[in-house]
């Protein structure tokens, strides 16, 4: 008998049940595996649908506002009084207000929040770290009502005090409470793009005699430009989208300036004063908002935009 023979089970005989049970069990795991993956993309998919039912509503209700107004007045008339009966559609007189306010908190947030982060990053110990981060996540939760009204009460009879000519509602007192609340965004984003370069760049900054300032001047920062870039961006939109401080604060009168010691109306505030319910549904007053509303959504896929070319810009030069 050849061993061929001898290793050939015999007739009926029933085969382990190893072979078996491992095809069951790769199976139930890519099952699970398949489950996993059909809900993450129904996850992906909410947000789409969610992002493309906006567009579709405030595209819609454009088209009819277009069709009363011309698009041409709406972006260059210099008067925004859809609410009166001379009424005139510039769009451009909210848009100052929404840049100027935007501006003025970018100019409090960068340098505060670029700050904090390389501080944090590179001189903080682990204890400090542990108390300062929980700090600047309890400013990111505080309701925007009250940084509206803490604007308004607190930081405007402070300007005044320096500028006695100040009025009570203006861009400035907004922009800078504003820019307060963005802080915890850019300064905990850039903190993690930071962290997540890599030591060997520090070791070999200080290899080369350089001090830990000017590593995480000189090495950190540009290393991690991409994702400070994009916590800038991210601060950009969070303050262009901003509504109940400037609502609070800055007056919410149409007026075409660029000078933030002025009261101004922003989009987001003026979508607030129309919502209220003193316009009948379907006036073209009332279709002003979801005009104002497509600019400001224009607006802000503009900044992401600049913050992806950014992204990718510096990512391919480091």
């Amino acid at each position: 008998m050849n061993s061929s023979t001898t290793l050939r089970p015999p007739l009926g005989a029933r085969l382990p049940p190893v072979v078996s049970e491992r095809l069951a069990k790769k199976f139930s795991r890519n099952l699970k595996e398949r489950a996993i993956e059909a809900v993450l993309f129904l996850a992906a998919f909410v947000s789409v649908v969610t992002t493309a039912g906006i567009v579709y509503i405030l595209v819609k209700e454009s088209v009819v506002f277009f069709a009363e107004v011309p698009l041409w007045l709406f972006l260059t008339d210099t008067q925004w009084t859809p609410l009166f009966d001379d009424a005139h559609f510039g769009i451009m007189v909210l848009l100052s207000g929404t840049i100027t306010s935007s501006l003025v908190a970018l100019c409090v947030a960068i340098p505060l929040g670029t700050t904090i982060a390389v501080y944090l990053s590179e001189f903080a110990s682990p204890k400090a770290r542990e108390i300062a981060k929980p700090i600047l996540e309890l400013l990111a939760g505080v309701p925007t009502i009250v940084y509206g009204y803490f604007a308004l009460l607190f930081v405007t009879p402070l300007l005044q005090a320096i500028y006695p000519s100040l009025p009570g509602f203006n861009l400035l007192s907004a922009g800078i409470v504003m820019g307060i609340m963005i802080v915890p965004t850019v300064a905990s984003i850039s903190e993690d793009a930071m962290r997540a370069v890599p030591m060997s760049l520090r070791e070999g900054s200080f290899a080369m005699g350089a001090t830990r300032l000017q590593t995480a001047v000189n090495v950190v920062v540009p290393a991690a430009i991409s994702g400070i870039a994009a916590a800038y961006i991210l601060g950009v939109s969070r303050a262009v989208g901003e509504t109940m401080i400037l609502a609070v604060a800055a007056g919410m009168q149409p007026n075409l300036t660029f000078n933030p010691t002025e009261p101004a109306a922003t989009i987001t505030a003026y979508i607030v004063q129309v919502a209220l319910g003193d316009l009948p549904h379907g006036s073209v007053g009332y279709q002003t908002i979801f005009a104002a509303g497509l600019t400001l959504m224009l607006l802000t896929l503009f900044f992401n935009l600049i913050g992806f070319w950014m992204r990718k810009r510096y990512r391919e030069a480091y």
